[in-house]
């Protein structure tokens, strides 16, 4: 990235804990405005984590977050969607009892710019067709799309994705890669947790390599196919 462009999330020796347990060994890294980033690693390592530790889900941790120049490691999670992120997390957290159109009618809009239900239904025309399902109706990959889709309506400007293909058929997997190349001509900036590094090829700018609570290495999609070793070893692949 331009040496001038300062970073939308700024973050630098991030260290958490799950209870006793140290997850998090000085994690630094930044994603740059309309970026694409994928954290890569075996499970284990501390990717879940991270983006738990950015939203304020985990409380005990130190070192510094920074987004968009302020410093929001200590912001309680009831106000870090304000600030501009927003969370889809693997459990995907939507409300089963309520139909889909009332899913993503619920969330507050924290900033402008928020999708309309109209533009989620064109960008997820599945969507539309079940809006008076209830959640407890969907498929896997219905599911994940309305949890993506609720955020999208409440107008952040970081959206923070954690294994967002895991378990789904691959047309929906390839819905949701259109779904994030279309977010990135909005210039939608997007942090990705990603085991399936062939889909994270696709739609991401930059990957960041983790592996023991730390962040080993980073380097462009470009450089992918050169990196195939090292990849392959951190993975166990």
């Amino acid at each position: 990235m331009p040496e001038t462009l300062e970073p939308l999330l700024h973050v630098r020796g991030l260290q958490a804990w799950y209870g006793e347990s140290h997850a998090l060994h000085g994690v630094d890294f930044d994603v740059f405005p309309g970026e694409t980033v994928t954290l890569v690693g075996r499970n284990g390592v501390g990717k879940t984590t991270t983006l738990r530790a950015i939203m304020g889900i985990l409380r005990k941790r130190t070192g510094t977050i920074r987004f968009r120049g302020a410093d929001v490691t200590r912001v309680p999670l009831h106000r870090i969607a304000h600030h501009g992120i927003g969370f889809v997390p693997e459990e995907r957290g939507i409300f089963a009892s309520l139909s889909v159109e009332e899913n993503l009618l619920l969330p507050p809009a924290v900033a402008p710019g928020g999708m309309t239900v109209d533009e989620i239904y064109d960008l997820f025309p599945n969507l539309q067709e079940r809006r008076r399902s209830a959640g407890t109706q969907l498929s896997g990959g219905e599911q994940q799309m309305l949890a993506i889709a609720r955020v999208l309506r409440s107008g952040v400007s970081l959206l923070l994705l954690d294994e967002p293909t895991e378990g789904l058929a691959p047309v929906i997997v390839q819905r949701i890669g259109e779904v994030l190349r279309i977010l990135k001509g909005r210039g939608m900036t997007v942090l990705l947790v990603e085991q399936n590094v062939r889909f994270a090829a696709k739609v991401a700018d930059r990957f960041y390599l983790m592996d023991h609570g730390r962040v080993l290495d980073g380097f462009p999609v470009a450089e992918l196919a050169e990196r195939n070793r090292q990849m392959t070893e951190t993975l166990g692949v």
